[in-house]
């Protein structure tokens, strides 16, 4: 009898102790490692039903890319979680590893849902990526992240390639990007949340929020983010004390001149996401708060997009729905939205007042936030943006076969196409670029162009047998504007793939 009590009291201490990360074994001094990660989750998944872990593609660190389940049923299947009217959420971690808050907060709530410590509702699922960027979060050091608080050790901006993931989403120079797109398109995510850490001006405030540009995701579905869900957030964020605010970009002018709301073209996580009907949300705690806190703002921001969504789920997911319909039957689209300087709204910003002092290192006068003189004011947030640029889409656009890189990005964000059976002369609408820039230097494996000019002409042009073409009656059609027309923020002629 002595040997079975000993015997279980071993296997519960080994439990226990794989139930922690390394936040919590060093006081939240320390982030856990790519391989702690991956480990921990497959623990979750070998002693919870709740918790399922699939290996996903390959990355350019030479990894697979993991995808973590969670539903409170232990079934996994994302098209059957749609077909339940589930709220499915995507939370990707380590895209920038060097800002790992997102790594440590999704492990401890993976284990507090399993745990029963949490409970998820019936009506939520969650997908998590452990580590997104798994090259740069191999690459570990204490120096990249000048000035951050905490942890001792991070990983590195850059992937294995040195590419910033973060505006890869849609030309996909990267392994990683693809993989992303696989698994992204499988879940069909109604929420993208993209955990980030910002750094530049300094504030009180632990927790920003970046949002997905309300007008990207057409009347119903930005209206509803806008006006309902999102001051839901906000409103449950303050109840766990944790006071936020929208993602501040004014770096170091004065907050009097108030701040907008950031533009994310579809290079980026949440620009990407909106171009299929997802809500996306990049919180960025920020560098200058001890990473404990940051680690434990952001767990409270996930579970606040858990708790709100459930009760929300039915409009989300028919304003979604309804956005969805519309994505394949509109027929004018803009491709540009400038901030209007004429709308805002007043937010309760909570700063420090700027002060001088001699530089260290220079001897010169620079500026720095003075932290024993705090203020609270209302400034101008100016959250509107008025679209431009529109164009109407066509019947349909034809892609040559040998323009083999654009297609195969096609095709891995669900794009139908057919190809001709037979050489076919038809007559189209065809542009030609009238002027372009181009950055000077490459900027992530291109040289941008920019200020794009054209102008179009009816022609008769023979296609032959293979090419492609592709209709515009489906629900990627926003995607198929943006990347295949030039003038597009980020289209595959601003990338120079043609």
């Amino acid at each position: 009898m002595r040997k079975i009590v000993i015997l279980l009291a071993f296997a519960f201490c080994q439990t226990t102790q794989a139930q922690q990360c390394a936040f919590e074994k060093s006081n939240g001094l320390e982030s856990a490692t790519y391989f702690e990660a991956i480990d921990w989750y497959k623990n979750l998944d070998r002693k919870y039903t709740e918790v399922f872990v699939q290996e996903m593609g390959m990355t350019d660190a030479g990894y697979p890319l993991h995808l973590v389940l969670i539903s409170a049923d232990g079934k996994f299947d994302a098209v059957q979680w749609h077909k339940q009217n589930k709220v499915v959420i995507l939370i990707n971690n380590g895209i920038h590893p060097g800002e790992p808050d997102g790594i440590d907060a999704s492990m401890l709530l993976a284990r507090d849902i399993a745990t029963k410590k949490i409970s998820l509702p019936k009506n939520v699922a969650l997908a998590f990526i452990p580590v997104y960027n798994i090259g740069g979060c191999l690459n570990r050091g204490r120096t990249s992240r000048a000035n951050q608080n905490g942890p001792l050790e991070y990983g590195f901006r850059g992937n294995a390639q040195n590419l910033d993931l973060n505006r890869d989403f849609t030309k996909c120079d990267s392994k990683d990007a693809k993989a992303f797109a696989q698994l992204f398109h499988l879940l069909d995510p109604d929420i993208l949340i993209d955990n980030h850490v910002s750094d530049g001006a300094d504030y009180q405030h632990t927790m920003t929020l970046l949002t997905t540009q309300y007008d990207k995701l057409g009347s119903k579905l930005g209206q509803f983010l806008k006006e309902n869900f999102e001051p839901q957030l906000y409103a449950g964020m303050v109840e766990k004390k944790w006071d936020m605010i929208p993602y501040v970009n004014f770096e170091t002018a004065s907050p009097a001149k108030g701040m907008e709301m950031f533009y994310d073209p579809p290079r980026y996580s949440s620009g990407y996401a909106a171009l299929f009907q997802t809500i996306g949300f990049v919180p960025e705690t920020h560098m200058l708060k001890a990473f404990k806190d940051r680690v434990l703002s952001t767990f409270a921001f996930m579970q606040t997009v858990i708790e709100k969504s459930a009760i929300k789920a039915n409009e989300l997911i028919a304003a979604r729905e309804e956005e969805k319909k519309m994505a394949k039957n509109n027929i004018r689209f803009p491709l540009m939205w400038t901030v209007d300087t004429s709308k805002n709204k007043l937010i309760t910003f909570k700063g420090y007042e700027q002060a001088f002092k001699p530089s260290d290192a220079t001897g010169l006068q620079r500026m720095y936030y003075d932290r024993t003189k705090p203020f609270t004011q209302q400034v101008k947030f100016l959250n509107v943006f008025n679209p431009s640029n529109f164009i109407v889409a066509p019947k349909a656009y034809i892609i040559p076969q040998g323009w083999s890189s654009v297609v195969d990005l096609l095709k891995l964000n669900n794009v139908a196409m057919q190809q001709f059976n037979a050489d076919t002369t038809i007559e189209v609408e065809g542009y030609k670029i009238e002027d372009y820039k181009s950055y000077p230097r490459p900027y992530e494996k291109h040289h941008k162009n920019t200020s794009v000019k054209t102008y179009s002409s009816t022609q008769k042009i023979k296609f032959l047998k293979g090419d492609y073409i592709i209709y515009l009656n489906q629900r990627a059609n926003r995607y198929l504007l943006e990347m295949l027309e030039p003038t597009g923020d980020d289209s595959f002629f601003c990338l120079e793939f043609f």
